[in-house]
């Protein structure tokens, strides 16, 4: 199974407020490289951004801003399938390509890997990320962009496990067969 994992942090409650993304790149259902950098959002921070991932304004200074990294983004993703734990990524990258003017990146697919979760474990009491990795054991250090995406990669492929799922089937998964009447908390 082939796919990358995206994950970001913010500055504040902008997605678009892109300070530090990671991509974890799986191959063959293995991770074997995760690239990370802090990004300068040329936004504000706010105080309660930082207290959940630790990034202050001072660390990004002299980061790239997302245009600088979005190409080595668009690689990443060429010809793969994405992968994030909930659609908030998406929706960063989406924001942050159109408030630089930016074409969206193509991509084979995105699944949302909370989505293939909730599938696989609908008992949880929530699916939030730690949550989940806590019950299956996973080594997990939240909300550092290259900590998350690791982990969401390690759980769509439990997950992708417990459903009987091959790479080519995991659109289809979280788009018909495995949407869930209800809708939990994340």
């Amino acid at each position: 199974m082939d796919f990358v994992v995206i994950d970001v942090e913010t500055a504040n409650q902008d997605p678009s407020s892109i300070c530090q993304v990671a991509i974890a790149s799986f191959r063959f259902s293995r991770m074997v490289e995760v690239w990370e950098t802090l990004v300068n959002p040329e936004s504000v921070f706010l105080s309660a951004n930082i207290q959940i991932h630790g990034i202050r304004p001072d660390k990004v200074v002299k980061a790239p801003t997302w245009p600088e990294v979005r190409d080595t983004v668009r690689e990443l993703f060429h010809g793969r399938i994405v992968a994030s734990y909930t659609d908030f990524d998406r929706r960063a990258l989406a924001g942050a390509d159109q408030r630089y003017g930016l074409e969206t990146v193509e991509v084979l697919g995105w699944v949302d890997t909370c989505a293939i979760a909730r599938a696989a474990w609908p008992h949880l009491a929530n699916h939030k990320l730690s949550h989940v990795a806590r019950f299956l054991g996973l080594r997990h250090s939240p909300h550092d962009a290259k900590e998350d995406a690791r982990c969401a990669g390690e759980i769509l492929l439990r997950g992708a496990k417990a459903l009987n799922l091959r790479a080519d089937a995991l659109l289809d998964a979280q788009s018909v067969r495995f949407r869930l009447p209800e809708q939990r908390s994340y």
